[in-house]
């Protein structure tokens, strides 16, 4: 079981938003468990230019900076855990724009058979649109989502257990396959969309095409 930690805040492992999401971490821990941690603020990831040149020749970008690593290191992992502090009512900056370099996860569904945890603090503690903003994007590239913990950045030691057990629950889901028969009839609808999206540019987006075709979903 591959876990991978992705952290967007700018203080990491001084920020209490890495504090909890850690508690999430450990409560994925066993024998069984591979986990490694991304902090974004040590890496270049610049934002999207709009060429679509990861349809046309899948997960080419002319961006060279580190976006591919952490796009690679998300394709790797069995469950992944999303960590950002509440800017605006919004995830940070720096990992809307990872999302955004990675907008082929989404026309080939590539997060399929994967599951999602959110960890959010803030100072207000009022969270819950980031919260669901992740989950969308969860369902957006087809993974299942685990849940999430949130906090008020000055009451984090009262939330430890609960990320422990958001922890455990997303692995127990990996282990168990879980299968959320709400979230697939979102995640289905989605690619019912995408669907007709791939058929209508095949001529431009001939690898997503043929990626599509390859899974039989053409």
């Amino acid at each position: 079981m591959k876990i991978l930690l992705i952290s967007s805040s700018p203080r990491k492992e001084k920020s209490q938003t890495f504090l909890l999401a850690k508690e999430v971490l450990k409560g994925c821990g066993g024998k069984n468990a591979e986990c490694k941690i991304v902090h974004l603020r040590d890496l270049k990831i610049d934002f999207c230019r709009h060429c679509e040149s990861c349809h046309r020749k899948i997960l080419l970008c002319p961006v060279k900076d580190d976006a591919h690593v952490v796009i690679q290191k998300m394709l790797e992992a069995d469950g992944i855990i999303l960590a950002s502090p509440n800017y605006i009512n919004q995830v940070t900056g720096s990992m809307k724009t990872l999302f955004d370099r990675a907008s082929h996860f989404i026309h080939c569904r590539r997060l399929l058979d994967k599951y999602i945890a959110a960890v959010v603090t803030s100072g207000g503690g009022q969270d819950l649109e980031v919260l669901e903003y992740i989950k969308y994007y969860a369902h957006t590239c087809a993974a299942q989502y685990s849940g999430g913990v949130s906090s008020c950045a000055y009451k984090v030691s009262d939330k430890l257990e609960e990320a422990r057990r958001l922890g455990k629950r997303l692995a127990a889901n990996i282990e168990e396959k879980k299968v959320f028969t709400e979230q697939m009839k979102i995640i289905e609808a989605g690619k019912e969309h995408f669907k007709k999206i791939i058929q209508l540019r095949k001529n431009d987006w001939k690898e997503e095409y043929n990626y599509w075709r390859q899974k039989g979903w053409l």
